[in-house]
């Protein structure tokens, strides 16, 4: 009987095992973003809180992260702000907008300030020239010409000369899955997982 038991919930932990990962869904939703009709359009809007979106034929590059998130359970409006609350010096709201307190309605949507919230509550990754350093799921950062910051999203999708991974990215045409990995200087590689996804059953767990 307790072998039965055990061979029971070796198939369940295998069923785990096989299900869609964090990253996995991510990616999902970052792909099915590129379906939509967006115009690019970065005027401030005032949203609401937690849960505020801009309209949604509209958006930028930030847009498509934040909207990515939200479609796997992933409030980073509400995230970003909480933990600008608690430590507001370490951003550059001051510094570059000159704002004296955050800002729900955009503080989110700031390509610097997300880079900031992935240092501090996820992972910063090494940035290379390698592009299987870029896992799917993961986060990247570049500065466009004329010192706009950009972001996006790689997938699993790869490039016609199975090189590079796609990027899932609004760059001013909408969203878009791209071959741009390389295309301009990248400023950061995040990976960013929240701890309640993380949580695995160990398998010390197992009576005996």
């Amino acid at each position: 009987m307790r072998a039965i038991f055990h061979v029971i919930l070796l198939c369940c932990y295998c069923g785990i095992g096989a299900a869609a990962s964090f990253e996995d869904k991510l990616v999902q939703a970052a792909i099915d973003r590129t379906g939509h009709n967006v115009t690019y359009d970065g005027a401030y809007y005032s949203i609401d809180y937690p849960g505020g979106d801009v309209p949604a034929n509209i958006g930028v590059c930030t847009d498509v992260l934040i909207r990515s998130y939200r479609e796997i359970g992933v409030d980073l409006q509400k995230e970003v702000h909480e933990d600008i609350v608690e430590n507001f010096d370490s951003y550059p709201s001051k510094r570059i907008w000159g704002l004296s307190r955050p800002d729900t309605n955009i503080d989110h949507r700031r390509v610097p300030n997300l880079q900031v919230f992935f240092k501090r509550n996820g992972q910063e990754l090494p940035i290379t020239d390698n592009a299987t350093d870029y896992k799917a799921g993961e986060i990247v950062t570049w500065m466009l010409p004329g010192n706009n910051p950009h972001i996006g999203i790689v997938t699993d999708r790869m490039s016609a000369d199975n090189k590079r991974p796609l990027i899932a990215h609004n760059i001013g045409s909408g969203p878009r899955l791209e071959d741009m990995l390389f295309d301009f200087k990248i400023t950061g590689h995040y990976k960013y997982v929240p701890e309640k996804y993380e949580q695995v059953m160990p398998f010390s767990s197992v009576p005996d």
